[in-house]
């Protein structure tokens, strides 16, 4: 039975590559397609960050990551560089979780 749906989900898989790749350009081209297209992955990468954050289990938590996030937010807005995000994000988590 295992078998079975393992080749099953194989041929819908690959079918679902076929339909993607008859898509005409045209409908590829359009701007709400391209629009949905660069934003599908910062709203999955928003999402995953939240569940992080968050989330322990089932429960929701506030702690000390949240105040990681908040210092990344801010020089986010700053524009500053991505590993000195990075750096003060962890460094103000860690900074909150000794007191």
């Amino acid at each position: 039975m295992i078998w079975w749906a393992l080749i099953a989900a194989s041929l819908a898989c690959y079918g679902l590559k076929l339909v993607g790749l008859s898509v005409p350009q045209r409908v590829l081209e359009h701007p709400t397609t391209v629009r949905v297209a660069a934003l599908i992955p910062v709203g999955l990468l928003g999402a995953l960050v939240a569940v992080q954050v968050f989330a322990d289990g089932t429960a929701l938590v506030l702690d000390a990551r949240l105040v990681g996030i908040g210092v990344a937010v801010v020089l986010l807005v700053l524009r500053a560089p991505f590993l000195v995000i990075v750096f003060a994000a962890a460094l103000a988590t860690a900074l909150v979780r000794l007191l």
